[in-house]
């Protein structure tokens, strides 16, 4: 396997068959710290705040030249309004991060607004996050038309899904040294000024409450994201984001997880999936019906296909060019636990759920658990099943200071593989309650 970070930006050229998944680029990057690790260990703990002046550009008439007409191969019926475009994070390099924005398809103006971050590092939220996972589409075999997802989780909230940092997805920067200075810190700068600069391009979402949620390598991202806004609301003359909580699924939070034992030609990300073959094409009629049936190995490769498009890429607004689900980044910098930055975040009385699907590899329950010993928090609820139509949905268990939620039979990418019982969760986490026990169904 080719090694996930080098001194320069690498972007893999390989077939369409062959396309990175968020896991395997997230396993990479253990396995590169494990024989580099102080490359990574710049600083010790995330610190959060931002010293300099905050860039906020002009929004005026953005938020109308952002929606989205209808995207190829678009369903009928579509009942929200949807937006995707760029925000200028930076404008001396020229930093553009990209996002789509869906409304929710009842009662828009009542619900929050969720943020949603995908891993890798490197990998697209958008690829991912919206259209394998919790989004309103997914894509067809054919890799040209869409259908809906009926778990989508627009269902509960408005989503906002960012690409980012600069090099993934459609996100890019003017200067090309600039690919070189990734890092946790700089994302968690970039992302809080997309959100400072979104709020004012969405103005009508500057009193909603604002819930962050991910999952893989935004074990990182979303905490540290957390950690910033907390710090910088406290400011004088900054927008002051009304933060309501946060959600990290099967998150990677400390270096010590085991990596090299051999699983042999399984899915890592799910033991239990079966797994696209190699000598896979489009057009081989695979794709499932999207009310609850077993997720497609290939969805990967419709998905590259679709946002390749030249036509899918002008209804999005992005700019034109070799769209990847994952890109190989120079990383400068990351802790090597979340430890403090998650201490630091509980003592402020943040609403915090970690959620895991049981049969993940990649970060496996286990890892989860070892974290949330290491906080050494109180048990406030004890561990018990939650149920969804009379069916055991998964665990929880509730710590003072977090929640630990599994999902039963969900892999790495809990709405991929588990879509009914993942807005169950979400829609519980939003409420402010833990998933439902039997009593309650």
């Amino acid at each position: 396997m080719i090694p996930l970070f080098s001194a320069s930006l690498l972007i893999l050229l390989a077939p369409v068959y062959e396309a990175n998944k968020q896991a395997d680029n997230l396993r990479s990057f253990i396995k590169t710290r494990s024989s580099s690790p102080t490359v990574f260990d710049v600083w010790p703990e995330f610190a959060g705040g931002i010293s300099t002046p905050i860039f906020v550009g002009g929004q005026e008439g953005k938020m109308e030249a952002d929606r989205i007409g209808r995207l190829p191969g678009q369903p009928d019926g579509v009942d929200f309004d949807h937006y995707a475009g760029y925000v200028n994070v930076d404008p001396k390099k020229g930093r553009e991060l990209f996002y789509y924005f869906v409304e929710s398809d009842q009662d828009w103006d009542k619900k929050p607004l969720l943020l949603w971050l995908n891993g890798g590092p490197g990998c697209s939220s958008l690829g991912f996050g919206a259209m394998q996972e919790l989004g309103p589409f997914r894509v067809r075999s054919d890799g040209k038309t869409l259908f809906r997802n009926i778990y989508s989780w627009n269902k509960v909230a408005n989503v906002l899904f960012l690409e980012s940092p600069v090099g993934v997805g459609f996100s890019y920067s003017k200067k090309s040294s600039d690919y070189n200075k990734n890092g946790d810190k700089r994302t968690a700068d970039d992302s809080y000024i997309f959100l400072i600069n979104w709020l004012e391009r969405f103005p009508h979402f500057k009193n909603v409450e604002l819930f962050i949620a991910g999952e893989s390598y935004a074990g990182h991202y979303v905490p540290q994201l957390a950690h910033s806004i907390t710090i910088n609301n406290k400011i004088s003359n900054r927008t002051n984001i009304k933060l309501g909580g946060i959600a990290v699924g099967n998150p990677y939070l400390y270096y010590d997880i085991t990596v090299s034992s051999e699983t042999g030609d399984i899915e890592d990300d799910n033991i239990y999936a079966p797994i696209c073959p190699t000598d896979f094409m489009l057009n081989l009629d695979r794709t499932m019906d999207g009310f609850g049936g077993d997720f497609d190995p290939c969805t990967d490769n419709y998905v590259n296909s679709y946002l390749n498009n030249p036509g899918v890429q002008k209804a999005l607004h992005a700019k034109a060019g070799e769209w990847k689900g994952c890109r190989n980044l120079h990383w400068r910098d990351g802790p090597t636990t979340m430890l403090s930055t998650f201490q630091n975040l509980i003592s402020t009385g943040l609403y915090i759920w970690l959620y895991s699907g049981d049969v993940d590899a990649v970060v496996p329950i286990t890892s989860t658990k070892n974290f949330i010993k290491m906080l050494g928090l109180p048990i406030l609820k004890p561990w018990r099943p939650w149920y969804l139509n009379q069916e055991v949905g998964g665990y929880v268990v509730q710590y003072e200071g977090l929640a630990l939620v599994t999902i039963r039979g969900a892999g790495h990418e809990v709405p991929s593989y588990q879509p009914k019982r993942a807005l169950e969760m979400i829609s519980s986490f939003l409420l402010g309650k833990l998933p439902p026990s039997r009593e309650a169904n």
